[in-house]
């Protein structure tokens, strides 16, 4: 039994770190995975169709074994397993709360570490990705934003963490399947699966980094999760959030179409630019005029205002007057999430008492807009939201020259 708090020494859904010169085809497109057949020497045909049972094996029954995907002959299993892989992070620890979150620190191929977390509820349960090793944007109530930004994570490994999340939960398919494909002789013995009901309904980009910088990627991840042949998890239950990087925020409207949280965290420019430094560059006017550009907002698909309670910084009554003022004038379909501040070692702030945090929701809720004051959770373990840290480091040139060398070494 996992004891909350301490270190889970399972580490279900895990692989070694990645070596020699196999392709890890997690992250990709069906259409990459059916180039990279066709350079590796299938014809177009049979790397079509090869690609699309791939792809069904790896997003909708969760694999990673090419023995296991029945419906490709088995004597072609071998020749993928040479050449492929179908990886998942490394897990360093896995930690579960007294509340019952449960917070994963992972590494990559390359060693850099990261976080995600899972918080479960009675009606669903909340997926926390990250985008980035470290953070660039340096907000100060932010464990994360202490430290220095190492690199961006790939697609395969923001995606990765979605795989990692369902192995952990047990949440693929049980049982056999049956393709229209072709199948051997001697694998007749396939039969019907079940889809089980799932613990994990919904995704948040909200872990470390900023994921408007690292948007290609964010982007290819998010495809693949919503794709109705694999993950298949609705637009509508997926929540892209940003600090307020104004020029990537339309884009990310018309070309992923998920939620949108925008940090806020403050009303006017002073305090603003202090613990979101970013405002320095895209002011708070020039954000919401953002959000009430972003397409697809309305009612229904509001934009969630993610707001940090902050003692004596931000939660005065007119804080509340002026965020009230501001949503507003701008006209937008909003909603406010007030987080209590989670603290971590070092942090040079204060949580706003229970009572001024009710004042305040209240004051916006009169005003009649939606103010939910947020749960803090997974505290006890440092998962709680603007607690996420690693102890990643960026590499100095020596290191990235010797890691360079090894790879050559290792093509041959």
């Amino acid at each position: 039994m996992q004891i909350p708090g301490h270190i889970d020494p399972v580490t279900t859904g895990t692989v070694p770190l990645r070596g020699g010169n196999r392709i890890d085809l997690v992250g990709l497109t069906r259409d990459a995975i059916r180039a990279e057949l066709v350079e590796a020497g299938l014809d177009a045909k049979g790397a079509k169709l090869r690609a699309k049972q791939i792809w069904h094996w790896i997003y909708h029954r969760g694999v990673t074994d090419f023995e296991a995907m029945t419906d490709i002959a088995k004597s072609m299993r071998p020749w993928l397993t040479d050449r492929y892989i179908i990886g998942r992070p490394t897990v360093r620890q896995a930690q579960v709360s007294n509340d019952g979150t449960r917070k994963w620190l992972l590494a990559a191929a390359d060693g850099q570490e990261y976080e995600m977390v899972f918080i479960p509820d009675a009606d669903r349960g909340t997926l926390c990705v990250s985008s980035q090793v470290g953070c660039t944007l340096n907000c100060r109530f932010c464990h994360t934003g202490t430290m220095r930004l190492v690199r961006n994570l790939a697609a395969g490994e923001i995606v990765g963490q979605v795989l990692l999340a369902r192995d952990a939960l047990g949440e693929w398919p049980k049982g056999t399947m049956a393709s229209t494909a072709d199948i051997d002789d001697e694998d007749d013995d396939a039969g019907h699966y079940t889809s089980d009901g799932r613990m994990l309904t919904n995704i948040v980009m909200m872990g470390m980094g900023e994921p408007l910088y690292n948007f290609d990627e964010v982007k290819g991840a998010l495809k693949i999760v919503m794709d109705g042949d694999g993950l298949a998890l609705s637009k509508r239950r997926i929540t892209l959030s940003t600090s307020g990087v104004v020029p990537m925020m339309a884009r990310a409207g018309d070309e992923i179409g998920v939620n949108l949280a925008v940090s806020l965290h403050a009303v006017n420019k002073e305090i603003r630019d202090e613990i979101v430094p970013l405002n320095r560059k895209y002011g708070i006017e020039e954000l919401l005029q953002a959000c009430a550009d972003y397409p697809g907002a309305n009612n229904a698909r509001r934009i969630t205002f993610e707001y940090v309670m902050l003692k004596d910084k931000n939660d005065s009554d007119e804080d509340a007057r002026e965020l009230v003022r501001l949503i507003k004038q701008y006209k937008l379909p909003a909603k406010v999430n007030l987080i209590p501040f989670n603290p971590w070692p070092g942090a040079p702030y204060e949580c706003s008492t229970p009572e001024r945090v009710r004042k305040f929701s209240n004051l916006i809720f009169e005003a009649g807009i939606s103010a939910p004051i947020r749960t803090p959770r997974g505290r006890d373990i440092m998962a709680a939201c603007g607690q996420l840290k690693s102890a990643a480091t960026k590499p100095t040139r020596a290191e990235l020259d010797r890691i360079a060398e090894e790879k050559q070494a290792a093509l041959g």
